[in-house]
């Protein structure tokens, strides 16, 4: 997996920027004023796993906000991972508690960050660990290295 660590070295900053791209999506999916954010971001995912070389992407309606879902299958002999995540967020209320807005990210120092971090709506939950994933499966389809 050498190969793999060398490609997210080399595409850090770019991974920090898409990051904070889909960070700046106000995918409020508890607002129905935001429906159409919500709709952005379910296309930002997928724009992220063709990208990164998914062979099936779709955006799948429901009764309520719609799913992504995308697949590479390598062999049906290899064993199969599913990671699930969500581009939602909830409501950044109260406002007044944010040092700065949730949806304008920024990258903070802080004592138990001392080599930075992202601040934003969504930066943990759930936007940053969905994005991980991606940037993992990207990285290893990029190398060569998808091992299932």
């Amino acid at each position: 997996m050498q190969a793999t660590q060398t490609y997210i070295q080399e595409a850090k900053e770019r991974f920090l920027n898409e990051l904070i791209e889909l960070l700046k999506i106000p995918s409020i999916s508890a607002d129905s004023q935001y429906a159409n954010e919500v709709i952005r971001g379910a296309e930002k995912v997928a724009q992220f796993l063709q990208d990164a070389g998914a062979d099936n992407v779709e955006i799948c309606k429901t009764a309520g906000h719609p799913i992504v879902y995308g697949e590479k299958i390598i062999d049906f002999a290899k064993p199969t991972v599913l990671v699930y995540g969500h581009y939602d967020v909830q409501p950044a209320d109260p406002l007044e508690l944010w040092t700065s807005p949730p949806f304008e990210p920024v990258v903070k120092t802080t004592p138990i960050h001392p080599e930075g971090a992202i601040f934003a709506r969504g930066a943990c939950d759930d936007k940053g660990q969905l994005f991980m994933h991606l940037k993992a499966f990207e990285a290893m389809m990029k190398t060569g290295e998808l091992p299932c």
